[in-house]
């Protein structure tokens, strides 16, 4: 595992310049794939994203925080993991209303409305006040952020003194042969796959794109540690597929 966490000594490379898109452009995607979104998930992914939630999810075992908030929900699966693992309350928010309806549809079948509030929002404009929350977390979520370092500003800002960020997020393989194979598939195999069963490949095309664009590893590190989160650690998963990267706020 890397964890590096002098993360001020450690230089911003060059990377890709992110692509904004329109908010209402990325909730249209999310609205037209919501019904097809968690069996894809799985498909996709082998079924590797629900074992890297779970991992998510264990990382806050030793913190046991009260509240949590979970940014860019979707359908509500690391929410409710956290419910279950942790026995706390979550506030889940996502600015993708059907993304919303299916992810209450989910915890009401679970009996888990008592520990699991649902809402629309979107990281850029949190409505909590400060240090509202012992814990924030986002799954494959934070490259979908239209203002990267407000986003994660935000995400600080909401957090108690030494509150802890939890993300989740693809990242670059660190071998170039699984590199290599993997972005053959997430650009060539991926979005052929989605766009059939879901109906919208340009969702598909989304993915891909907004994975290559964001900036994974030490890059990701540096900017958290400018958005005030003063310790900072990656941990990779699967080859480093994908990262968990925990920040702490002091």
């Amino acid at each position: 595992m890397t964890r590096p966490s002098l993360v001020a000594t450690i230089p911003m490379r060059n990377v890709p310049e992110r692509k904004v898109y329109d908010r209402g452009y990325v909730r249209s995607l999310f609205d037209s794939i919501a019904f097809r979104y968690d069996f894809l998930n799985h498909l996709l992914s082998a079924g590797f994203d629900i074992l890297w939630r779970s991992k998510a999810v264990d990382f806050m075992l030793p913190f046991q925080p009260r509240r949590v908030l979970d940014i860019a929900t979707g359908t509500g699966d690391l929410a409710i993991e956290t419910a279950r693992k942790l026995s706390t309350h979550v506030v889940a928010i996502d600015i993708s209303t059907e993304m919303l309806r299916i992810g209450r549809t989910k915890v009401a079948s679970m009996g888990l409305e008592s520990q699991i509030t649902l809402a629309e929002g979107n990281a850029e404009e949190l409505s909590f006040a400060d240090g509202s929350f012992d814990a924030v977390t986002v799954a494959f979520g934070v490259r979908n952020f239209a203002n990267l370092a407000q986003g994660l500003s935000e995400m600080q800002r909401i957090l108690k003194q030494d509150g802890m960020a939890v993300i989740l997020e693809f990242s670059k393989p660190s071998s170039s042969l699984i590199e290599k194979s993997f972005g053959f598939y997430f650009k060539r195999v991926l979005p052929v796959i989605g766009g059939l069963i879901s109906g919208n490949p340009e969702a598909y095309r989304y993915l891909p794109n907004t994975v290559g664009e964001f900036p994974a590893g030490v890059d990701f590190l540096r900017i958290l540690h400018d958005a005030g989160f003063k310790e900072a650690i990656q941990y990779p998963l699967t080859f480093g597929i994908a990262t968990i990267y925990i920040g702490i706020k002091r």
